[in-house]
């Protein structure tokens, strides 16, 4: 009777070992398949979708724009393609009084 359960054992280590042996293969394979999925996947960097380190495409900005540390009225103009932003945003008395956390108006042209 032991005889009988010897191989029936083994037979099973076996194949809970290539189970196991598979498992992994494939575990290591989807985690290298992330991996190079993440560096091509497109990242929304302000103005511009970025896949890796090329630009894909130049995305206008959104019609509410909230102004950031270091932005200028010029630099929101060249970066949304709006050259009117203070005709366009009566609340902005002066061009140079710009803040971080400002709510503009932006009306981006159609050439961008």
């Amino acid at each position: 009777m032991k005889a009988r359960k010897a191989p029936i054992l083994s037979s099973s280590k076996a194949i809970a070992e290539a189970a196991s042996w598979w498992c992994a293969c494939l575990l290591v394979s989807l985690i290298i398949l992330l991996c190079i999925r993440d560096t091509y996947a497109l990242q929304d960097q302000g103005n511009y979708l970025i896949r890796g380190n090329q630009e894909v495409v130049s995305k206008p900005c959104d019609e509410i724009y909230v102004v950031g540390e270091g932005e200028t009225l010029h630099t929101i103009s060249d970066k949304c393609g709006d050259p009117f932003i203070v005709e366009k945003n009566p609340h902005i008395h002066d061009p140079d009084d710009v803040f971080p956390g400002l709510v503009i108006k932006i009306t981006p042209s159609q050439h961008i």
